[in-house]
């Protein structure tokens, strides 16, 4: 059997071409590189940050070890000090970042690089002094989670295995981040969340407290969201936004309320779409699966979608 000879100058001629066609294409002022420039927060110890802070808001679930009172302060120490450490790191070049963007010169940035390194301290320091707080409205949304449904056995399984209070965790912690006018970081939580739960919550929205999602796979919230206390959402909701206002160049208007405000005690079942920032659902009120609302609904109310229709009824109810 006769060999099939390898031209091998020829193979390297053709790869040195697309390695010099794919450099040269780095010159055309794409958008989707980041070539000379200070660096940007890393996802992978984004990932790892928020696993760390998850163990420090659960701790004894996800460790390979005991957890009890006489290790349980050595513990938390180690943990968050790592999470001060990266984070503030991490921080500190989100914002080191947002300035080159803004000036599109590093020459800013030289000269406040000490303020970015105390904005990053600082807004860990926050977002570890907000734990406390944090895990008391975690402990709400689980309880929230084992009242909502009979098939949850105890409160370690919503922990273990929910995605919902999965992803309602990250969300918790990177709301607070947002609020703090954090670049990228938040968002970069969010969509870790969102990756492997199935459930889309930009961490600008505003959620209260009790909050359960039952399955969630496929939930999308807007940034602009505002949901009361006691809301129970399922699987395949959308609270998003109608077409977006443009100015007079054509360029969407932003920093607008572009998503519904979802009041206390709602209820909104599978596949409900809800869309407007001017939209309410009233409190006490059910949203039935599959409806589409652009428009407020009063409180106590329940919205269907009768068959072989495709505009929902308002029901009030007394």
């Amino acid at each position: 059997m006769l060999k099939k000879i390898i031209n091998t100058e020829r193979i390297e001629k053709r790869i040195n071409s697309v390695i010099s066609n794919i450099t040269h294409s780095f010159m055309e002022g794409y958008s989707v590189d980041h070539i000379s420039k200070y660096p940007i927060p890393s996802k992978d110890k984004i990932i790892e940050i928020i696993n760390d802070i998850i163990d420090i808001l659960f701790p004894g679930y996800f460790t390979n070890f005991e957890i009890n009172n006489f290790n349980l302060q050595y513990y938390l120490g180690n943990k968050i000090n790592k999470v001060f450490e990266t984070l503030s790191s991490e921080i500190a070049k989100s914002y080191r970042h947002e300035h080159f963007l803004q000036n599109n010169s590093c020459e800013l940035c030289d000269e406040c690089i000490d303020q970015c390194i105390e904005n990053g301290v600082e807004a860990t320091l926050f977002l570890l002094e907000s734990i406390p707080e944090i895990r008391r409205q975690l402990s709400l949304d689980v309880k929230a989670a084992f009242d909502g449904d009979p098939a949850a056995k105890s409160y370690n399984e919503i922990v273990f295995s929910y995605p919902g209070a999965f992803a309602i965790t990250i969300h918790r912690v990177a709301h607070i981040l947002y609020n703090k006018n954090i670049p990228l970081i938040p968002r970069i939580m969010s969509e870790y969340a969102h990756s492997l739960s199935g459930i889309d919550i930009h961490p600008g929205a505003k959620i209260g407290e009790s909050f359960f999602i039952d399955h969630g796979t496929g939930i999308v919230i807007g940034e602009t969201c505002d949901i009361g206390n006691n809301v129970k959402m399922y699987q395949g909701v959308t609270l998003g936004a109608l077409s977006f206002p443009k100015d007079e160049k054509g360029n969407i208007i932003k920093g607008k309320k572009r998503h519904p405000t979802i009041e206390d005690n709602v209820t909104i079942y599978a596949g409900a779409t809800i869309l407007g920032g001017d939209t309410v659902i009233g409190k006490n009120t059910v949203v039935g699966g599959n409806v589409w609302i652009v428009s407020t609904i009063p409180p106590n109310s329940k919205v269907l979608m009768p068959e072989a229709q495709t505009k929902a009824v308002v029901q009030t109810r007394g």
